[in-house]
């Protein structure tokens, strides 16, 4: 399923269709924004951003070292940022939630 982009008034973040709740979720993701080049990324190699938040959301955090696992875990339950980390399509993507969960923002590593 491709996803669709609404540029916001700046251009710089795109707001994403919010994932299917589940009952496994561990936190909430606010509103769910991307960066421009990262939906073109993910538009070129027909990549659905909600199975990578689905995965986000429910505790599987990617290429992360288990410090950093523990670090999230800790982060969940304190009220924390949480960061997930792919390889999607040959690139690092970093989906990123904010400590007071009001958005989750998904862009490349280099982007940061």
């Amino acid at each position: 399923m491709k996803q669709r982009s609404c540029r916001n008034q700046s251009g710089d973040i795109s707001t994403l269709p919010a994932p299917r709740r589940r009952a496994s979720t561990l936190f909430q993701l606010g509103q769910i924004v991307a960066t421009p080049a990262l939906l073109r990324h993910f538009e070129q190699h027909q990549i659905d951003a909600r199975d990578y938040l689905k995965l986000h959301v429910t505790g599987d955090f990617g290429d992360l070292n288990e410090e950093d696992k523990a670090e999230n875990r800790l982060s969940i339950e304190r009220g924390f940022r949480i960061l997930s980390a792919y390889m999607i399509a040959g690139e690092r993507v970093w989906i990123i939630s904010e400590a007071d969960r009001s958005a989750t923002t998904l862009m490349f590593a280099s982007e940061y």
